[in-house]
């Protein structure tokens, strides 16, 4: 075979994963797969199954169903060799707060082995780029939430890992801090480190190499961010009028809207019609005597696209499921 087209691993495959609690089937035969050198974002709303997933992907939690091969090993059964090259950051990432900055990702090191001569390098590098240099000696328990989350994920980097497992890292966490802990992963994604995230908020989607979107614990859609948004064929308005809530009741009332969501301080419509539907908004609301204050078509947003999946019970509106 020629070099060009070698095919490598996946560094995480999983096919068909399933788990049930009690009669609830919280993940429902979910299969993905995430290359190396990949950003991989897991997105979907609280109660999607995202933490359960990432927590079978990295042996914690046994499946009913499926299976699991990471860096090459089948999981759970190679966990204890797996840890070595993998590193996992839960929602609640427990720091000692009487230790330090420093401190604490001492100790982490020392968990996993690293030798010291390794780690002096390591620990200058890693407080470097998640800014963390200055404050090495202020004891976890006094760090901000955004300083917190960054301090988390050096110390489950702190041996290495090939692979990286984060679960809502950015979650109650200010814009500032999310910014600098997407910047942090690029970096280590430029270092050779793949990386799983999971994460509620859809304009983080736009940051990964590939999503995958989860509802209900099924997915729905995996592709790449710009092809799921391409793949919607509807038209997207953006909608200025008040009061929001009571317009959009009205809107719906409409045959050709195909759904109305809020997005801030605006609605947003989709409809098939295509551009021509704008006069029909607008003789709706000038029958019922409302205002528009302004009406525009906008691109599709990947919260559009993820509400639009919502609404349609997960018939994907393009991308590879």
């Amino acid at each position: 075979m020629d070099g060009g087209d070698e095919v490598t691993e996946p560094v995480l495959q999983a096919d068909g994963l399933v788990k049930r609690f009690g009669e609830a089937t919280a993940v429902d035969r979910l299969s993905l797969a995430v290359a190396e050198g990949e950003v991989f974002g897991l997105v979907g709303p609280d109660g999607a199954g995202k933490t359960t997933t990432l927590r079978m992907l990295c042996g914690l939690t046994l499946p009913d169903a499926g299976t699991v091969r990471l860096l090459g090993l089948p999981m759970p059964e190679s966990r204890r060799k797996a840890r070595a090259r993998m590193g996992y950051m839960p929602q609640q990432y427990s720091l000692y707060g009487d230790l330090s900055v420093q401190e604490n990702l001492r100790f982490f090191a020392g968990m996993y082995g690293v030798p010291k001569a390794t780690l002096i390098e390591r620990e200058k590098r890693l407080l470097g780029i998640a800014r963390l240099d200055r404050f090495r000696d202020r004891p976890a328990r006094a760090l901000s939430g955004g300083m917190y989350k960054k301090l988390a994920l050096a110390c489950a980097l702190a041996h290495s890992p090939r692979l990286l497992l984060l679960d809502e890292p950015t979650n109650g966490v200010d814009p500032i801090s999310r910014r600098e802990l997407w910047a942090f992963l690029y970096e280590l994604v430029g270092e050779g480190v793949s990386v799983l995230v999971s994460t509620p908020y859809m304009d983080e989607a736009e940051r990964c190499g590939r999503v995958g979107l989860l509802l209900d614990g099924r997915l729905v859609a995996v592709d790449r961010p710009a092809a799921l948004k391409a793949g919607f064929a509807e038209t997207v308005f953006e909608l200025d009028t008040a009061p929001l809530y009571e317009r959009s009741i009205l809107i719906e009332s409409h045959p050709d809207v195909r759904d109305v969501y809020l997005v801030g301080r605006k609605a947003h419509v989709v409809t098939a019609r295509g551009q021509e539907f704008a006069s029909d908004l607008s003789a709706l609301f000038a029958t019922a005597g409302y205002e528009i204050r302004r009406l525009d078509v906008v691109a599709p947003s990947f919260e559009d696209v993820f509400l639009r999946l919502t609404a349609s019970g997960g018939g994907a509106p393009g991308g590879e499921a």
